[in-house]
């Protein structure tokens, strides 16, 4: 569950997406912006070479005696240093085989194989050549054809070449500054993304807050300031509250009614029977008194049942143990019972209504009332998500037989005893469907104690 909870995160799914999207981003804008700064250089490289060429243009004239052309001496060192990168040449157009009639020093003994076509010269201007240097490396190379005055000057092509390893110390650095200022971009839109979604999300941790606390009953309604696209959300949500509070009040108040009005013909009935005597009278006490039980029994399922869907429940069980002990010590003071609350009780939250933790615990408390000589302990204490409130008597105690079968229904152990609130059965039926749970044990005040296990509130 911790697995899938994760990859179906809201926060990691738009993270994952808008960073995917930033470093592809990223990465073409430095794709983009190296392809065009080679392309800066290159040019540049190209009009160097142009430079080169004028100048070498403007620097040949024709030797009759020696029939070869003679260049005045270029200013770039480079052209004298041997296989130093940058080269020209000259040659006579249209000879064959190739033959250079002057060339840079820096050509060593090599000589650049060019094309002899004349028409791909032009006269003006400069055609643009990818030659294979002396040492085989790639060059870029601008080339024309020049027509002397002399007579006898033959039509020359003169060729400037330049390594395009000149170009990569400067794409080198220019790609390490770019890597640099492009991963401090992506980083800065990382955490920029990080943060949007951080403030974006923020309204979502609050409605699930609110919604806790509607949860555990410290609020009714969702309650705070939302965006509006969330405003929506909660004002549905909050209309389903008060709808489903209304639904469950109107369902309370028809079972009270329907109480209320079988009970009332069930007790003419029981005071009609209770004046008379014989079978009938007596079939009739049993069957009121069979019926008042299902009334109580079924209606207290209800409740529950309605109480356990319900969110936000939380009462706490020392409130309503104080006033049971006052009212139990008033009921059974003829017999001078002592009902008391134990040191050290914890006030926990019953998760559930107020009005069935007071028949769950009245029901004990006056179990425990009619079978005690002297005295009542009450406690509470935590197990885990569960409340446990023991009721020790000094009675008689309970028989290790019986005790797994009081709590079925129709059995009542007490029948020589006015009874009163619900019957132990129906109090095993609340306590299940609320998931809790009642057992009979032995008591230390050697009585008998109804131990009663009843689930806490979430928000404890």
């Amino acid at each position: 569950m911790k697995g899938s909870a994760a990859t179906g995160s809201l926060r990691l799914r738009l993270l994952a997406g808008t960073l995917a999207w930033v470093l592809l981003t990223v990465a073409l804008a430095g794709w983009g912006l190296r392809s065009l700064f080679r392309e800066h250089i290159a040019q540049q490289l190209q009009a160097q070479l142009v430079l080169q060429l004028d100048a070498l243009s403007g620097n040949v004239d024709w030797d009759d005696a020696a029939q070869q052309p003679r260049v005045a001496l270029l200013s770039d060192a480079r052209l004298g240093q041997p296989l130093s990168g940058l080269y020209w040449q000259i040659d006579r157009l249209g000879s064959a085989p190739q033959v250079a009639l002057a060339r840079s020093r820096s050509l060593w003994d090599q000589v650049l194989q060019l094309p002899a076509v004349p028409g791909e010269y032009p006269a003006r201007g400069h055609r643009v050549l990818r030659l294979a240097g002396p040492q085989g490396q790639q060059l870029l190379a601008v080339a024309r054809t020049l027509a002397l005055p002399e007579d006898e000057a033959p039509l020359l092509r003169l060729v400037v070449a330049g390594d395009e390893a000149l170009l990569a110390e400067p794409l080198q650095r220019f790609t390490r500054m770019l890597l640099l200022a492009l991963s401090m971009l992506a980083l800065g839109l990382a955490l920029a993304v990080a943060l949007q979604l951080q403030l974006a999300l923020r309204p979502l941790a609050v409605l699930r807050q609110r919604l806790a606390d509607v949860r555990l009953g410290r609020a009714e309604r969702l309650q705070g300031q939302f965006p509006q696209e969330l405003t929506p959300l909660v004002d549905e949500f909050n209309h389903v509250l008060a709808e489903n509070a209304d639904m469950v009040q109107r369902a309370r108040t028809q079972a009270g009614n329907l109480a209320h009005a079988v009970h009332t013909p069930l007790a003419v009935l029981a005071n009609a029977a209770g004046q008379e005597s014989g079978p009938l009278a007596q079939l009739v006490a049993e069957q009121v008194a069979s019926a008042r039980r299902q009334v109580d029994w079924h209606l207290a399922r209800a409740r529950a049942a309605a109480a356990v869907r319900a969110t936000g429940l939380a009462t706490p069980v020392l409130e309503p143990i104080r006033a049971l002990l006052r009212t139990m010590s008033r009921l059974h003071a003829a017999r001078g019972i002592a009902f008391t609350l134990a040191q050290g009780a914890q006030d926990l939250p019953f998760r559930g209504e107020a009005q069935d933790l007071y028949e769950l615990l009245g029901n004990l408390l006056d179990n425990a009332g009619k079978w005690a000589c002297a005295r009542v302990l009450v406690d509470v204490q935590r197990a885990g998500a569960l409340a446990c409130i023991s009721v020790d008597d000094d009675g008689p105690g309970i028989p290790e037989a019986e005790r797994a079968r009081m709590f079925e229904r129709g059995t009542r152990l007490d029948e020589g005893q006015p009874g009163s609130g619900l019957g132990l059965d129906i109090v095993r039926a609340l306590v299940e469907t609320y998931g809790g749970s009642v057992q009979a044990q032995a008591s230390a005040l050697g009585g008998a104690r109804l131990l009663l296990c009843l689930p806490i509130s979430d928000g404890s």
